[in-house]
């Protein structure tokens, strides 16, 4: 791999910033023009773009006047692209992957900026990427896949955040406004129905309660059929060599579920206080709930000579597993996991502005949450008998938090802004863990020690943070902001280990003894922001910022031993972000070009390892292979571009694309990793990403309009590790995903009725993470399928 140093990071930003500056053909400099007349000036010169205000820098500002690499996708794009859910956000934007997770991990999802992020839901670990609606945080990655409802628009907001967003996010940030209660009577319903049974139904109402009294309420329920048929072993092979019968309750064709599954209903209601321009107070409720079947997963790796000489890949679409444990263990009795997956959840929040005059500014927003997530796991994911591995999860989850900030300026050159924040969450983990499939060296003889326990275990966390940003402007041409933050976080984690009746475990392992200990973790830490953007003229702003961020460090959440649990606590991760970039708009505004270069400097990096020995006070390499610890085990650098274009070369045609390129490498692998990562390892893929879309609005006078748009979405190869530790690193191959759609609007604009395909080529694609945690043992890992072709008609019905 080529080394990829300072000096040429700082040639291809160069290169960036120069090649933008010549393609924008040279436009007259606006020196004169105060940054207010400069926005105007913009403003009147594109009538072919949506301008869209961001409040990423806790003011309300153009997109392209922000010096920030910023994806940000107003409702109507949303909807043009076929995009109902956050994890669709993705194909669009540059260098972010919004993973669904597979069953294992719950209703769940992966969120990664710039290759960084986190993937497990576990209470113990922080998430990469800040998630925020309405500014208020969303703490964990479980329920975080929410529907796009009743929004104004999305804004993805690269790099750490730390300075400029309630929370700590060292990979960047997602955040999602919904549209805000108005001083009109007015709302919206739909209806889509399609493949697999699809059935959704949307609406949205706009109240005015009294002259300064506002109320909206928006809903959604989604059902669909699944995709990947769950089959009856013994049903399908009668006569097998496991001697494995059908159930009684087998329909004859053998399938007795469909994951992958939707049903999913959402609630939100605002009411909004706007007496005078000095007061806007919004109180917003929102209830989640979903219950549907697992994931839709298959079986992709299946070593016969430890799954008893028996292939239990069953097809594309089709899946063995049974959710069943058979009598054995400590509690003698056979029994199954829920394949469903229940999630409730509900939460409120306030939101105050108030103007104490042009100069002094305050904003409080507090919000409280709720949610329960319940669902079961196969981990070997096959029926085999002799080969036990499930697991049964039920989370409970409070979160409360409080922003303050207070804003103002100082003349017309200069804004400042302080704030405050607070958060408290408390999760209580319950667990049921039968994992009899692990064969432990150390048994005293037993071969297999039947490790089945089950926890309840509490976790606390809290996070204290103050933070400043200042934005000067020596010129009318040049701003400079700085910002600065410090945080304060405690987390504590109890470890509750039972046996399955509730008694005291007694096994030879030693997990008994973890019962009632603590796992403790405090940490403090500053970060900052430096930037500076400059006004070539008003159709050319460059910027160049440094930053830093990090993600908070945590405890060990799934130990083995008692010394795994005291020993286990790490630090936080930490990121040093430089970035350079322009924003343009020329061609008489009817094309938008904004680049961005960027290089991290990643440390401490929290990996999962594979020799506890460490923390069970051994030599390292001297303890056992039973470990499912993280720890800050590397240190790397990621380096990259990315490229957003939007042009209305003529009226009615309309054309946007994204182009991203990421790589970088390890420059620290410590030894208790054990292999699972080589130091020359790719530290993030896929190293390209690239979209594009185009749209024709052809007006059809008296009958109203049609617009057909057809959408393609690239992904390069993607890492998915290694099986085990001697195995080469392997990779999902790279894919291109087709949407077609075609809208027919009425002449006044209130009646749609849109015709879509997704996946129009129908593509077979893995996502890009796979469940192999048992391959050593059971031989079995799988991955969770995407969609296949789907299509749908939706009626739109505005009033």
């Amino acid at each position: 791999m080529q080394i990829f140093t300072r000096a040429h990071l700082r040639r291809v930003l160069l290169v960036t910033v120069s090649g933008s500056l010549l393609f924008a053909a040279a436009p007259v400099l606006a020196q004169d023009l105060p940054n207010e007349a400069k926005q105007a000036d913009r403003a009147e010169q594109s009538p072919s773009f949506n301008e869209i205000i961001v409040t990423a820098q806790f003011r309300a500002q153009n997109l392209q006047d922000t010096p920030l690499s910023i994806t940000a996708v107003d409702a109507n794009l949303l909807a043009s692209r076929n995009q109902t859910d956050i994890s669709q956000i993705a194909a669009q934007a540059p260098n972010v992957q919004l993973t669904q997770m597979g069953g294992a991990f719950g209703s769940s999802m992966a969120v990664y900026v710039r290759g960084i992020g986190q993937y497990d839901f576990n209470p113990a670990y922080e998430p990469g990427v800040g998630m925020y609606v309405d500014d208020v945080y969303y703490a964990t990655l479980t329920g975080s896949i929410m529907d796009l409802l009743d929004l104004d628009r999305v804004e993805v907001l690269r790099g750490p955040q730390g300075t400029l967003t309630g929370r700590n996010s060292i990979g960047g940030a997602i955040k999602l406004f919904s549209v805000k209660p108005g001083n009109e009577n007015s709302g919206s319903v739909e209806v889509a129905y399609g493949s697999r049974d699809r059935t959704d139904l949307r609406g949205s109402a706009n109240f005015v309660l009294t002259d300064n009294l506002y109320a909206r309420i928006a809903a959604v329920h989604k059902r669909q059929e699944g995709y990947v048929d769950q089959v009856d072993f013994g049903c399908a092979n009668p006569g097998n060599a496991l001697g494995i019968g059908a159930r009684p309750s087998t329909p004859s064709d053998c399938v007795v579920d469909k994951f992958g599954e939707k049903n999913y209903t959402g609630l939100r209601g605002s009411l909004r206080f706007n007496p005078d321009d000095k007061l806007d107070w919004t109180i917003t409720g929102d209830y989640t709930y979903e219950n549907r079947s697992y994931s839709a997963s298959v079986l992709t790796v299946n070593d016969t000579s430890k799954t008893d000489g028996i292939n239990f890949i069953c097809g594309r679409f089709c899946t063995y597993a049974d959710f069943f444990a058979p009598a054995g263990g400590a509690v003698d009795q056979a029994y199954y996991m829920p394949s469903k997956t229940k999630f409730k959840g509900w939460g409120v929040s306030s939101n105050l502005s108030y103007e104490f005059s042009s100069h002094l500014r305050l904003q409080s927003i507090t919000a409280y949450r709720r949610y329960r997530q319940v669902f079961g796991t196969d981990d070997d994911f096959t029926p085999n008998p002799n080969i036990v591995g499930a697991g049964f999860n039920d989370l409970k989850f409070r979160f409360f938090s409080q922003e303050l900030r207070l804003s103002g300026d100082i003349g017309p050159d200069a804004e400042w802004t302080l704030g405050g924040f607070y958060s408290d969450q408390k999760t209580l983990y319950f667990t049921r863990q039968d994992i009899r499939y692990i064969d432990y060296a150390f048994c005293g003889g037993m071969g297999f020690c039947n490790l089945q326990f089950q926890g309840n275990d509490p976790v606390n966390a809290d996070s204290k943070a103050v933070f400043g940003t200042v934005i000067v402007r020596p010129t009318a041409e040049l701003t400079l902001t700085g910002g600065l933050r410090y945080t304060k976080e405690h987390k504590d984690y109890t470890f509750v280990r039972k046996g399955l009746d509730g008694g005291v475990l007694n096994d030879s392992f030693g997990v008994g003894r973890l019962d009632g200990l603590v796992g403790l973790y405090d940490g403090d830490r500053v970060d900052w922001r430096i930037s500076a953007d400059y006004r070539f003229s008003p159709e050319i702003m460059g910027y160049a910022t440094v930053s830093t961020g990090f993600k908070g460090g945590g405890v060990v959440a799934r130990p083995f031993t008692a010394l795994q649990a005291i020993n286990g606590a790490f630090d936080p991760e930490t990121l040093t972000a430089y970035e350079m970039g322009v924003k343009t708009d020329f061609f008489g505004h009817r094309v938008r070009l904004n680049l961005s270069g960027f290089y991290n400097d990643f440390k401490n990096i929290q990996l999962p390892i594979s020799d506890c020995s460490v923390l069970d006070e051994l030599p390292v390499g001297t303890g056992t292979n039973t470990c499912a610890a993280i720890q800050n085990a590397g240190d790397g650098k990621m380096y990259g571009v990315e490229a957003e274009v939007f042009a209305n070369l003529v009226d009615g045609l309309d054309i946007d694309a994204s182009l991203s390129w990421i790589d970088g490498k390890w420059k620290r692998i410590d030894e208790v990793v054990g292999g699972a990562i080589k130091i020359g390892d790719p530290i993030t893929t896929p190293n390209w990403k690239w979209s594009a879309g185009i749209q024709y609005r052809a007006d059809l006078g008296d009958a109203g309009s049609i617009t057909p748009r057809f959408d393609l979405a690239y992904t390069g190869k993607r890492s998915v590790g290694r099986l085990t530790l001697a195995s080469p690193l392997e990779y999902r191959p790279d894919f291109v995903l087709a949407n077609a759609r075609l809208t027919w609007k009425n002449k006044d604009e209130d009646l749609s009725i849109s015709f879509e395909v997704q996946n129009l080529f129908d593509k077979y694609y893995l996502l890009p993470l796979r469940f192999v945690a048992v391959y050593a043992t059971a031989g079995t890992g799988y991955s969770t399928v995407g969609r296949p072709r789907e299509w749908a008609v939706t009626a739109r019905k505005t009033f």
